[in-house]
């Protein structure tokens, strides 16, 4: 039932963000975290996680006020960093992979960011360094984790003055995704039956 709802949430955001309907926004997004939040209904790092994203959600709602959603989902990669490494560690292949795309995306883009050059630099690298550590935790971490990050490149991509039709939507389908995974992945290994990756 409550992942039910999760995905109600995320069907009207998405309707919001394709007719460009701000109400829609405004009243899904700032549910979806929290719906997770109750369907985990079990504090650590996961949950802290969440609850910052609420914040990043909400704040990334008004009009200039990205600075500031960035510094709440940074709390969010670091909640998930710190709840991804307590008892695993991610594949040598990953940290190297997730190294060289940091290093590339940044470089990229790096040109057209102007004065969010530092802050997305940091940013990113605890954006990449959360979607390494998920590896070690499951396969369904570890598809959060990348989505997690395929949706916040194209946040960065925009950034950088970059547009493409239909970017707003994968965006935000990408980021609903990686939310529902990185939350049933947790509930799953709470479970016991999570399958863990190897390496």
């Amino acid at each position: 039932m409550k992942l039910k709802l999760f995905w109600l949430a995320v069907a009207v955001e998405l309707t919001g963000v394709a007719t460009d309907v701000h109400v829609l926004q405004w009243i899904a997004k700032p549910l979806m975290a929290p719906i997770l939040i109750w369907y985990l209904k079990k504090g650590g790092p996961v949950t802290i996680a969440l609850v910052f994203a609420t914040i990043g959600d909400i704040v990334l709602l008004i009009p200039g006020a990205f600075l500031f959603g960035m510094a709440a989902f940074l709390g969010t990669q670091v909640a998930l960093l710190v709840a991804f490494l307590r008892d695993h560690r991610p594949r040598a292949l990953a940290v190297a992979g997730y190294a060289v795309l940091w290093a590339g995306a940044n470089a990229a883009l790096w040109g057209e960011l102007g004065a969010l050059r530092g802050p997305i630099l940091g940013y990113s690298l605890a954006l990449v360094s959360m979607a390494c550590a998920a590896t070690g935790v499951s396969v369904r971490a570890g598809a959060g984790g990348a989505l997690f990050l395929v949706s916040d490149l194209l946040i960065g991509v925009g950034a950088a003055g970059l547009h493409f039709p239909g970017r707003d939507l994968v965006v935000m389908a990408t980021y609903a995704a990686a939310l529902y995974l990185i939350a049933t992945a947790a509930q799953c290994a709470w479970a016991g039956t999570e399958t863990r990756s190897t390496g």
